[in-house]
């Protein structure tokens, strides 16, 4: 008989100094308050941030494409329970790909620290409006890129 206690660990369970909570002095001093609470900037980071971590795990642009088709052709999710799959999905990744997510975390949480002035600036040069991280120039129809 297996003890559901045993494999089923309180929810509320929650550090005082967890991860997302060190990781908020971080965005203000690089943000400030409103870049920090933009949601749809967040988005685009997140999505842009999720990208490169399948895309160094071997996923390629076509499948990712179909995998935004189909999420787009589905309904839209209740964001709490989202939040819970990423997290499970995340550390079944990082279990497959032989990675620490709590050390890789910690390490890129401390990387960062060191980069507050050079991501302001990336920050400050940043298109505005667009889900992009970079102003990327556009080719003059007919030319080569």
């Amino acid at each position: 008989m297996i003890n559901n206690e045993q494999h089923n660990p309180p929810v509320s369970a929650t550090p005082t100094d967890s991860f997302q909570s060190r990781v908020q002095p971080w965005m203000m001093a690089c943000f400030g308050a409103k870049i920090s609470a933009d949601g749809a900037e967040r988005n685009h980071r997140f999505l842009e941030e999720s990208l490169e971590l399948v895309q160094a795990c071997g996923c390629t642009a076509s499948e990712a494409h179909q995998l935004v088709d189909y999420v787009y052709g589905r309904p839209v999710g209740e964001r709490a329970q989202e939040v819970g799959g990423i997290m499970v999905t995340l550390a079944a990744l990082c279990l497959a790909q032989g990675l620490d997510m709590h050390a890789a975390g910690e390490t890129e949480l401390a990387r960062i620290w060191t980069k507050v002035e050079a991501i302001r600036a990336k920050q400050a040069e940043k298109p505005k409006h667009s889900p992009l991280p970079v102003a990327v120039p556009t080719l003059v129809s007919g030319s080569a890129p």
